[in-house]
């Protein structure tokens, strides 16, 4: 009988150099988030004066009194338009992830007349900046009498020509045209396909639309800045740059408006956070799909 030799195999030496540049990159995204949540425990001289510097806490952790003068503040209205983010999210979010997963699978699985030049269209409108539909879009509202409603930063929100690429891209590779057909033969109509076949392949697709276009309504600033002049309906974005340009006209209470700002941007990111942190196993879910395709 013939031994079998096992030749050694060479131990993969880490590369030192990425490593260093991955956690360079960690500590270059979360160095801004620690500093909000560092500044947030700091009263209004120590954000500016503190012992601990910077990005060190200060020698009184003043979390919670932040935190309570923020609720009570001209009777809470941060939480108001907290709650106007989120109505503005939820509604613009859902509504472009909804418009963007049928106008993408339609481009994607059927053939009609014009849809490449109706595509390229939507190539050409996603190099538009958003900023420069500002002005259009409050003309346009103004005309349908839409302008300091929650209508004219919803409606606007609905479209996401991105999403519809993203999706388009995505139902094009990840449904296959055989399992489409398979299904029409067993005598599934169009709508029982959708939602039973090509959906849940695009659920991975389906849920970074949501997101992005969920994050995209919530940051938006320069929309409602011009389409919104009542105060009760500001979104948190709007809210918090009045504050800090009444704070730096020192007209407002100076420093210790600047704490609320800190407070009120910490807070706002908070269910951001949560909805990245809830929605990644789907994600993780598309990955494990395609490898076993």
């Amino acid at each position: 009988m013939t031994s079998i030799t096992r030749v050694p195999t060479a131990k993969k030496k880490p590369n030192i150099t990425a490593h260093v540049f991955l956690v360079a990159l960690i500590l270059y995204f979360l160095l801004p988030l620690w500093w909000l949540f560092v500044a947030s425990t700091k009263d209004p001289q120590g954000l500016f004066t503190g012992t601990g510097g910077a990005l060190w806490f200060d020698k009184n952790f003043n979390l919670l009194a932040n935190i309570q003068e923020l609720i009570t503040y001209k009777g809470g209205i941060y939480f108001r338009w907290l709650g106007n983010s989120a109505l503005y999210s939820l509604l613009g979010g859902v509504g472009a992830t909804v418009l963007a997963v049928l106008a993408g699978y339609g481009f994607a699985k059927f053939p009609f007349k014009g849809r490449d030049f109706s595509f390229a269209v939507l190539l050409g409108s996603v190099m538009v900046p958003l900023t420069a539909l500002v002005i259009p879009t409050f003309m346009l509202m103004s005309q349908l009498h839409l302008t300091n409603t929650i209508w004219a930063v919803i409606l606007p929100s609905l479209l996401s020509p991105f999403g519809v690429y993203l999706m388009r891209v995505y139902a094009a590779d990840a449904v296959p045209d055989e399992l489409l057909d398979a299904a029409r033969v067993d005598g599934s109509g169009e709508l029982r396909t959708f939602f039973t076949v090509a959906l849940p392949l695009m659920r991975p697709a389906v849920v970074t639309v949501l997101l992005l276009s969920v994050v995209g309504t919530w940051n938006n600033y320069f929309l409602p800045l011009a389409v919104l002049s009542d105060q009760n309906l500001y979104p948190v974005t709007v809210g918090l740059g009045g504050w800090q340009a009444l704070a730096a006209s020192n007209n407002g209470g100076g420093t210790s408006l600047y704490t609320l700002i800190v407070v009120g941007s910490l807070i706002s990111i908070v269910p951001l956070v949560i909805a990245f942190l809830s929605l990644q196993k789907y994600w993780q879910g598309g990955l494990s799909l395609g490898a076993l395709k």
